[in-house]
């Protein structure tokens, strides 16, 4: 098993293929999730009628 071989992490580094034994880094990794906005709840602001 070396660089050719396409099922280990060297093999897929070589080709620059991702799969199973070489994963893609998430693009916020280490810094922590961000957290979606809480809906705001209450009366919509009413429209005014078209003139």
């Amino acid at each position: 098993m070396g660089k050719g071989d396409q099922k280990t992490k060297k093999g897929k580094r070589r080709r620059g293929s991702y799969g199973n034994a070489r994963k893609r880094k998430k693009a916020n990794a280490g810094k922590g999730a961000k957290k979606a906005a809480p809906a705001k709840k209450g009366k919509k602001a009413a429209k005014k009628p078209a003139k």
